[in-house]
């Protein structure tokens, strides 16, 4: 949720200050939707004081957000206020609010997206695939960058399903394919442990949580991308890439994962994952770039200039 914010500030050319909130009772408990009043006491201990000087942009994200957004908009009505998702109350007490498709909310000030919002720009990935280039020297081309995520509210990876899915990756590498994994919090110490095994003494690279993470590093040096479906932020960042972004599936889903993957297949940016290799061509997501472009349209209309 973070990296929204910070990379739709970085698109829009700004250096941000970041503010981590946390929210005490009732605040935490109820919907901003409920709860519209005293936002200023709305902090727990442990947030980053939201106090003077206001800035001139707020980018904040995430149902947690809202008050403290809220309270800014209060105390200094000339910030522009951009609200990353659904913030649960209406549209009109931001500037700007930011959505992916998948939901449902819609508005004159509402801006509706493919994706997430990310950091992933091609710089980026271009300096960091300098920097694990040698690592990645001596395996075969094509090489597929393989984000592996797991568990959330939505998905399950069980040792099964990772047995499967490494399987798969084997597939992949006896068709002369070289592969760069990198696994996540979320795919468990049992599940990475057995795509370990499988891929051991075959070409590929799996991170191992120590130094640099190489997660910007193989999208960049990737000919193809082969990510699990439980983060709409990871899927976002591939398909920024414009490679081949296939989808190997997990058991589980819900009606925003559900629509958000329909939506990428009907465009023809994702495919799922059998083990298998093909190519295509499409416009790579640009929706961190286009929400910048049309943050600082509204912001000249407002102030007649960047601030």
């Amino acid at each position: 949720m973070e990296n929204q914010c910070v990379g739709l500030a970085e698109a829009m050319g700004l250096t941000p200050v970041v503010k981590r909130v946390r929210l005490r009772f009732p605040w935490k408990q109820l919907s901003p939707t409920i709860l519209r009043i005293g936002n200023c006491w709305s902090l727990a201990a442990g947030s980053d004081p939201i106090a003077p000087p206001w800035p001139d942009v707020l980018i904040a994200t995430g149902r947690h957000s809202v008050s403290s957004s809220l309270a800014v908009r209060a105390a200094n009505p000339t910030t522009f206020r951009i609200q990353i998702q659904d913030p649960a109350v209406r549209p009109s007490l931001f500037d700007l609010v930011v959505v992916p498709r998948h939901d449902r909310l819609r508005g004159d000030n509402v801006m509706v997206t493919k994706g997430a919002l990310h950091r992933v720009t091609p710089a980026v990935t271009a300096a960091a695939a300098q920097r694990f280039a040698a690592a990645a020297g001596a395996l075969p081309r094509p090489l597929a960058a393989v984000l592996v995520g797991g568990d959330n509210g939505a998905y399950r990876m069980s040792e099964a399903v990772a047995t499967e899915l490494a399987a798969r990756l084997v597939a992949l590498s006896e068709s002369g394919a070289g592969l760069l994994v990198t696994p996540s919090r979320r795919t468990g110490a049992a599940n990475e442990a057995i795509l370990r095994r499988a891929l051991e003494g075959r070409p590929a690279l799996v991170w191992d949580g120590t130094g640099e993470n190489p997660y910007f590093a193989y999208l960049g040096l990737a000919d193809v991308i082969v990510a699990t479906p439980d983060s709409v932020s990871m899927v976002s960042e591939a398909c920024s890439t414009g490679k081949p972004v296939f989808i190997a599936e997990l058991p589980g889903g819900s009606r925003k994962f559900d629509a958000f993957h329909q939506g990428l297949r009907a465009d023809g940016i994702t495919h799922p994952f059998t083990g298998r290799l093909e190519s295509w061509v499409y416009p790579p997501l640009d929706d961190t770039a286009q929400v910048a472009a049309e943050a600082w349209r509204r912001i000249g209309a407002q102030i007649g200039g960047r601030p």
